[in-house]
């Protein structure tokens, strides 16, 4: 019986297929790519980043295009409903409160943004300093943070206010005083654990100077946690700008905030409640939109995350 000759074209390899393997299962993107790729997989923060534009949008450009001015008054509209013609109706006074509310916006919105920006900025240039180099610098920051840390933030905000004057200015400046604590603290930790790591060591046996090594590997890494914290932290400087404009050490008439919106429509809560309801509503949206934000930002940007979504 003749054997049956064996070729290798019998056989059928099975198992690891080279070309698949070599091949990307997905495009090579960027860390900010990606990050924004999966913000916008997140439905509520992404609806917050969407009321977050709208609102600063409306800000901008409403007003300008309004044929009332914010301080304009009308007699005959005294506490008016919303309609067509005043959409969201009146004050006490007979100033028009859309146009009032884009306008406090400005300022509630600016406010929040300048202070938590430089607030970050602060923290993240005194913290940073004090992770990465330790030793005696990093023990007198820490204990002027401790110190600082122990007085309340709204005391000093208001002494400051009561010292220099109300304004938009002194608002801010008041807010930054003790403002970067909480930036500082987290980010000399985050910079405190990042120089240990290997390549952040094998830069420094390599010779690179420590100015590059911050800019190039240091702020890179921590940078997600800046922007997230920078989200979360604009509610509370919007609310505490809120907050002193309602107590009378905000903002100074015929400026208007949401804060003094809401300090004179509290006032007028049992004749016309829509003028305390409609700026409490803007506050607690925009607080509750940035929230959100920061939230998503949080998933978004942590490496640790990136691609473990198909």
């Amino acid at each position: 019986m003749e054997e049956k000759k064996i070729t290798r074209d019998m056989f059928v390899i099975r198992g690891k297929n080279v070309k698949k393997m070599e091949t990307m299962s997905r495009p090579n993107i960027s860390f900010w790519q990606d990050a924004w790729r999966r913000l916008k997989k997140n439905k509520s923060a992404f609806t917050g980043l969407v009321i977050v534009v709208i609102y600063s949008l409306l800000a901008v450009f409403a007003p300008m295009f309004s044929r009332y001015g914010f301080s304009d008054m009308d007699p005959n509209s005294m506490n008016a409903l919303p309609s067509l013609v005043h959409w969201l109706g009146c004050d006490s006074t007979g100033r028009d409160l859309w146009v009032r509310i884009w306008m406090g916006a400005r300022v509630s919105l600016t406010i929040g943004l300048s202070a938590a920006t430089i607030n970050m900025c602060i923290g993240a240039v005194i913290g940073g300093l004090s992770g990465y180099y330790g030793g005696k610098l990093d023990m007198v920051v820490m204990r002027i943070v401790d110190i600082l840390y122990g007085i309340p933030s709204l005391i000093v905000t208001i002494l400051v206010m009561v010292v220099i004057g109300r304004g938009v200015a002194t608002l801010i400046i008041a807010m930054c005083i003790v403002g970067w604590i909480g930036t500082c603290r987290f980010v000399r930790g985050e910079v405190y654990r990042l120089k240990n790591q290997d390549f952040v060591l094998a830069a420094k046996v390599l010779g690179v100077k420590d100015l590059s090594i911050i800019i190039r590997h240091i702020i890179p890494n921590i940078m997600g946690l800046l922007v997230t914290n920078l989200c979360m932290a604009i509610p509370g400087a919007i609310f505490q700008e809120a907050f002193l404009s309602y107590i009378g050490l905000g903002i100074t008439p015929p400026n208007c905030s949401w804060g003094i919106l809401a300090k004179e429509g509290i006032k007028m809560l049992r004749v016309a409640p829509h003028e305390v309801l409609i700026p409490a509503f803007f506050i607690c949206s925009t607080m509750l939109a940035l929230n959100l934000l920061g939230d998503g930002l949080r998933d978004a940007l942590d490496p640790r995350l990136r691609g473990s979504e198909g």
